[in-house]
């Protein structure tokens, strides 16, 4: 199995016929999925995502790929394949399209209508290409074949790449379920077709390779959402991703049957599902859904409330009504239904949501407590299956982190593909088909682009860290009057603390010390402002630790007398 390597340098020139794969997001992480193929000097992107931030990312609203390695190249980009609409595939599209914003968007009818509402809120009028399941088509050098495959969201699609090099097949995100509510299964046929036809490298879905077995089918959820709706004595409040039109398809069903009418809540979840009802992918019945004011004058037990926030989000719906911040108020005998997965790195902040809910009399089911939750990604099982339908000579694990990847790798060698077959890459990672042959050639940047307010990419690793220093450290603002003549302090100095401990006889200790480094300085002739503050935050910095075992941030301001 091929490994990556720390000291791989820039790739060198692809070699004439061959093809270049980089994955410029999702791999080692749950987010993010952006792969570029390169051949004949032509670009083709798969995916444009976006990572959600963790607690120790402050500030952060969303994490995009780093375009760096392909921004003087934009021009050679001959389209940008979406293979379905979640956020993680294409939440960065607008970033890249602000910078060329006629690249073809190509993508089932869903997906195309979900990032085109998204465009319109950038001001972004995109160039697209509907196509649909069995559908080709050319782009530059790239021959393209879409197939139909099963995720938490309608209209995915797998794609096929036809290149002079050779023929790779993206599964996207996928799974089998045999029983899907739109009927419309994973194309097996297709990827034994294109088995038959050889598929040299096969780039696949690892979320839940470590997953014995199969995936659980969506309609197995049923009997645990019909029981809320039947045993809720209050009203039921579900929160769902603002795209999962399948679940939100379910939760409609039991409201309708069990009497409650519903309103939805967010602004994405308004439109996601405007956008799904429209284009006929979410059957809701006449009268069913209605607006809020309409809701708040019915009795609570014919009420259902359909909002975002099942990650624990902090500016997301639930969490705002768990935080008591959001004009509908959680009180006793109220049922919260999270109809969703534990992303990994949310663990914390859902269960913290969760808690909240509960303190204020919620009964909370969640994937924990009850079956109302099924993962949208193949198991182990359904990946081998598609090992030995497929039989690729070459593979390419994607959309994991490492574990995932490593255990989707071990999975595709036991149903025989060559160890040497088996390329684990990282973002950033070049890996090259020559002559039906893959191999890592070096590395590009691909570190996180931080989306902070309107500002993309000037948050950097500092900023971050500053950030989380000010929240657990606190802060120590030192104010020196200083001669200008003398050097000397020309009274004592003022110190302001903000989320740093104190009481008012907490820095009388630290003023000598102060004193004593301005008159070390100016023995020294050391005069420059610049200087005197690094000395002054040396000389704070170190008593804080000493005395306190704290590191809070020092900012020294020295004036003249």
């Amino acid at each position: 199995m091929s490994r990556t390597h720390p000291e791989l340098r820039t790739p060198p020139p692809l070699p004439d016929g061959g093809l270049r794969v980089i994955a410029l997001g999702g791999l080692g992480e749950i987010g993010r999925n952006m792969t570029v193929f390169e051949h004949a000097g032509k670009l083709l992107i798969v995916d444009i995502g976006v990572l959600f931030p963790e607690e120790h990312q402050p500030g952060i609203d969303v994490i995009l790929p780093d375009f760096t390695s392909i921004r003087d190249r934009l021009d050679d980009v001959v389209a940008i394949v979406l293979t379905h609409g979640h956020e993680d595939h294409i939440g960065g599209v607008p970033y890249l399209l602000r910078e060329r914003a006629d690249i073809p968007l190509v993508g089932s009818k869903l997906t195309l209508a979900f990032i085109e509402a998204k465009l319109k809120e950038h001001k972004i009028r995109p160039v697209t290409v509907e196509v649909a399941e069995e559908d080709l088509a050319d782009f530059g050098p790239f021959g393209l074949e879409f197939l139909a495959v099963n995720h938490s969201i309608p209209d995915a699609l797998a794609v096929a790449i036809r290149t002079s090099a050779g023929l790779v097949l993206h599964t996207g995100d996928f799974k089998m379920d045999q029983f899907p509510l739109d009927r419309r299964i994973t194309d097996l046929r297709g990827f034994a077709r294109l088995g038959e036809e050889g598929v040299d490298l096969f780039l696949t879905d690892s979320t839940n390779a470590e997953v014995p077995g199969f995936t659980t089918s969506e309609g197995e959820l049923v009997p645990a959402i019909e029981k809320v709706f039947r045993t809720a004595p209050r009203r039921v409040i579900v929160s769902s991703f603002a795209s999962h039109v399948h679940r939100i398809q379910q939760v409609l069903d039991q409201a309708h049957a069990h009497g409650r009418k519903v309103a939805f809540v967010g602004r994405s979840m308004v439109r996601n599902m405007g956008i799904a009802r429209d284009l006929g992918y979410l059957n809701v019945p006449d009268g069913l859904v209605v607006d809020m004011k309409v809701l708040e004058k019915l009795p609570a037990d014919q009420v259902c409330l359909i909002c975002t926030g099942s990650q624990g989000e902090p500016m997301a719906a639930l969490s705002r009504m768990a935080n008591r911040d959001h004009v509908i108020r959680i009180t006793e005998g109220d049922t919260v239904l999270l109809a969703s997965s534990l992303i990994p790195g949310n663990e914390n902040a859902i269960y913290r949501v969760i808690n909240e809910l509960t303190r204020w009399g919620a009964n909370v089911v969640h994937k924990g407590n009850a079956k109302v939750h099924v993962s949208g990604h193949a198991s182990a099982g359904e990946l081998v299956y598609c090992y030995n339908l497929v039989q690729p000579r070459n593979v390419m694990p994607v959309h994991g982190e490492w574990r995932h990847l490593r255990a989707n790798g071990d999975l595709a060698i036991r149903t025989g593909v060559h160890p040497k077959g088996v390329v684990l890459a990282e973002d950033g990672i070049a890996v090259d088909l020559v002559d039906g042959k893959v191999r890592i050639t070096g590395k590009v940047p691909a570190g996180n682009v931080y989306v902070d307010g309107q500002t993309v990419g000037g948050a950097t690793e500092a900023h971050l860290k500053d950030r989380r220093n000010l929240a657990e450290e606190g802060v120590i603002t030192v104010v020196a009057i200083v001669d200008a003549d003398t050097g000397m302090l020309a009274e004592p100095p003022d110190f302001l603390a903000r989320g740093f401990v104190h009481d008012e006889t907490t820095f009388d200790a630290v003023a000598p010390l102060v004193e004593k480094a301005l008159a070390k300085a100016a023995e020294e002739g050391v005069g420059g402002a610049t200087q005197l503050e690094q000395l002054i935050s040396r000389a704070v910095g170190q008593w804080a630790h000493r005395t306190y075992r704290r590191s809070p941030m020092i900012i020294p301001i020295v004036i003249d007398a």
